[in-house]
């Protein structure tokens, strides 16, 4: 079963839910680079489950502990950087009712009609959320390389549940633009509860997220992500483009059900006049004075700030009595799901969609003298 993404900077993620770990190999990552463990250490704990109302009450540590790659010194040294999480907190006879009935919305139903029953099912297996965590360790790596390239990713909640925050003010690529978006991105590394750029949008958030859970209910959302600092000229045309490899690995994180760049799906109804980036000389360089491209043409960056949106649907588990099937016995079921589980996958999102979007860009840059 594939669990890799990546060339020059390949990553491969392994465990399921409830197995004694879960982790990740990271190759290709350059030789001498110091990884600062701490700040690695707060970048995965961003996403760790059981720290918020909203959240599942399945408390983990998810220390990362880097068992390879790096030498005495904490540098990076050539081999393969492995890292595990230690699941530490399962509950499995929790699942004991979905091992023949599936939950609607979940994986569960498509690995039985793909691997007939021999797939591991407490906490979703190797479909669950949990392998997200070993995925914030290769990003968290990845963002402190890119920071020594001169590139910052971050990510906030656009919407949940309805909710709108302020965008990013990435469209835009004059300076003032950019000025009010690194002063968005500044805000965002605060350390607030919920990662928004308007925090009474995120205060009206966590109302609509807790009013779904006392009717025990889930909700969706959206997560938007920008990179700042990327050279014009990375990527490849055709089926290598930046935004393919960003989509292919996006989509690999559960509950993403659709990802979108620049003006994304608006640009239908846009005419080209509308939609076209005018150029312009600045500080002797040509540069796009808008960004409707989302920094990326013919599946390479324009210089301009990356921008993409990811949708996440509202958590498959609900508290409440669905429709289902008996696989064994191929006949109408009635099922409640038991166990812990969040009400949205938005808010702890966030890292994970950053991580993923580092790893991406990560790999291009390490490509691009290859290319």
């Amino acid at each position: 079963m594939p669990s890799s993404f990546g060339t020059a900077l390949r990553v491969t993620v392994f465990g399921q839910s409830h197995s004694p770990a879960v982790g990740c190999v990271l190759e290709g990552l350059p030789a001498g680079m110091r990884v600062d463990l701490d700040e690695l250490a707060e970048f995965v704990e961003r996403r760790a489950p059981g720290r918020d109302p909203w959240s599942t009450p399945r408390r983990e540590p998810d220390a990362p502990r880097i068992v390879s790659g790096l030498n005495a010194r904490g540098e990076t040294c050539g081999a393969p950087l492995a890292a595990i999480i230690e699941n530490t907190n399962t509950r499995s006879v929790d699942y004991a009712n979905l091992t023949g009935v599936p939950r609607p919305g979940h994986a569960d139903f498509t690995a039985w009609a793909k691997w007939h029953g021999a797939q591991d099912v407490p906490g979703g297996g190797h479909f669950s959320g949990r392998l997200t965590g070993p995925l914030c360790v290769a990003g968290g790596i990845a963002l402190q390389w890119l920071r020594t390239r001169g590139v910052t990713v971050a990510a906030h909640v656009a919407e949940l549940a309805g909710v709108e925050d302020v965008p990013f003010s990435a469209l835009d690529n004059s300076p003032a633009a950019a000025e009010r978006l690194a002063s968005q991105v500044s805000s965002l590394a605060d350390g607030r509860r919920v990662p928004v750029i308007d925090e009474r949008a995120g205060e009206r958030m966590v109302e609509a997220v807790m009013a779904a859970r006392a009717e025990k209910d889930t909700v969706g959302g959206i997560v938007e992500c920008v990179a700042c600092g990327m050279p014009a000229g990375a990527g490849s045309p055709m089926f290598d483009g930046i935004e393919n490899v960003m989509a292919r690995a996006l989509f690999g994180v559960p509950a993403v059900k659709g990802v979108e760049f620049g003006r994304g799906f608006d640009v239908a109804r846009l005419r080209g006049t509308e939609n076209n980036d005018p150029y312009e000389v600045r500080d002797g360089a040509c540069v796009p004075v808008t960004n409707n491209a989302g920094g990326i043409l013919g599946g390479i960056t324009t210089g301009a700030p990356v921008l993409v949106r990811c949708a996440i649907k509202p958590i498959s588990s609900v508290m409440v009595e669905q429709d289902s099937v008996d696989l064994d016995r191929m006949e109408p079921a009635r099922l409640k799901v038991h166990g812990r589980h969040d009400t949205t996958a938005v808010l702890r999102a966030v890292p994970v969609i950053e991580a993923v979007s580092a790893l991406s860009l990560a790999d291009a840059l390490l490509a691009w003298p290859a290319q």
